[in-house]
């Protein structure tokens, strides 16, 4: 592939991002809506078994992550694991790794820009969420550049907040470590895994890196090293945020708060924190929209180019260098699922893709040798074994509307082969 031509031919993207701007973006997509929302359905699933849950999930997310940046330094492309999953085992389930992340992370999208407007006036949710696609789509647009400095203003807000959330709690006289484990909520393996697998979705922007490997410098060498900091960051913030919120609440309060961290700060008698954090949960979920729009186009850029999706989506924009018409689709398409969709189930339904999606990356990674920089073999079984148990362990209705979705995008890959076959 050469250089972008005049028209916006497809071409290969500029390489710009460093180490720090590949941590931010995936920072920026992990440390999102998800540690706002996540933590109450969690507690609900989990019982007393939170922390738990919340260390299977990253342990899942750390296989995921090793399998994904060795995969990625060998495969230096957009797209992600549908690269992956195509050069390692075949058309077939690089299409459906491809299929499922980008229906279940446009889902996303849609949930993520619903939680800002939810934040910012509750009375025009939907309105606001449509505002925000429509905005964040133009600064993707404008050059992924751009997008990584604004991800790094997005970060430094929401670590920031959440911070204060932490000391508020656990320097109030209402905290106590006891809180931590109520033998009295009750534990079970299911809802250890149900919670794990909601919470996963607060962790899977790492992905967001692989998905940009065409445009980071030196992919080799700067993959490797901004997936697992990005991910041992946001594994450290999570576990700070469990624990101020349960030392103040328990695991029952917290199952039944609608906005787990605004109750911690109002129990830690802090409530001057109150429009802080709000302010913090829609900041924090229009950067995560930022990055997934980012790595939505991406992976339906990769998908163009080899046919799977229309080919005229592969052109990239010859001035800033971005795919301009994957952007534009995937943010009308996101826009028209703000307009009327639920936050709940799409969280569900995204988490659901999300792990078929890593359960492809793990498979593929198994299959690399010492000499294409395969991880211990222990990384990525552990890793399939888990994503397909996490999976499976979501609500009933996840499970069959995701199963129904990767269904049509196994039908659709099969209807292509058997046109394909006709007119050749």
């Amino acid at each position: 592939m050469g250089e972008a031509r005049a028209g916006g031919e497809p071409g290969e993207l500029r390489r710009r991002l460093g180490v720090s701007d590949a941590v931010l973006i995936g920072l920026g997509a992990m440390l999102g809506a998800g540690v706002f929302a996540a933590l109450a359905p969690a507690a609900r699933a989990a019982g007393a078994a939170l922390l738990p849950a919340l260390a299977l999930a990253a342990v899942v997310a750390y296989c995921n992550a090793t399998s994904s940046a060795r995969l990625a330094a060998r495969y230096p492309a957009s797209g992600g694991t549908y690269v992956y999953g195509r050069e390692r085992l075949g058309p077939f389930w690089g299409h459906l790794a491809g299929w499922g992340f980008v229906v279940g992370k446009t889902a996303s999208c849609a949930a993520m820009a619903l939680t800002a407007g939810a934040y910012l006036w509750p009375g025009q949710a939907h309105a606001v969420a449509v505002a925000a696609v429509v905005a964040l789509t133009a600064v993707n647009c404008a050059g992924v550049q751009k997008s990584a400095w604004l991800t790094r203003a997005i970060v430094a807000v929401v670590l920031a907040v959440l911070a204060a959330v932490v000391v508020a709690a656990l320097s109030s006289g209402g905290a106590d470590p006891g809180r931590l484990w109520d033998a009295g909520a009750g534990v079970s393996l299911g809802g250890t895994l149900q919670a794990a697998g909601l919470l996963f979705f607060a962790f899977a922007g790492y992905a967001r890196i692989a998905t940009l490997g065409e445009e980071v410098r030196d992919p080799a060498r700067t993959i490797p090293r901004a997936v697992p900091l990005a991910l041992g960051v946001t594994l450290v913030v999570y576990v700070l945020v469990a624990v101020a919120a349960l030392s103040v609440l328990g695991h029952r309060r917290l199952a039944g708060a609608a906005a787990p961290l605004t109750e911690t700060v109002r129990a830690a008698g802090a409530d001057w924190l109150v429009p802080v954090v709000g302010a913090g949960a829609a900041v924090a979920a229009l950067g995560s929209l930022l990055a997934l729009i980012l790595g939505v186009s991406r992976t339906t850029l990769a998908m163009a180019r080899d046919g799977h999706l229309p080919r005229a989506l592969a052109a990239v924009h010859p001035r800033t260098q971005v795919p301009h018409r994957a952007e534009l689709v995937v943010g009308a398409v996101v826009a028209v699922l703000a307009a009327f969709a639920d936050v709940r189930g799409a969280i569900g339904f995204s988490s659901f893709g999300v792990l078929v999606y890593y359960a492809v990356a793990n498979a593929s990674a198994w299959t690399l040798t010492s000499d294409e920089g395969r991880p211990p073999r222990v990384v990525p079984a552990a890793g399939l074994a888990g994503c397909l148990a996490l999976a499976f362990a979501l609500p009933s209705g996840s499970v069959l509307t995701g199963a129904a979705v990767l269904a049509l995008g196994a039908a659709s890959y099969g209807v292509r082969g058997a046109v394909a076959a006709r007119r050749g």
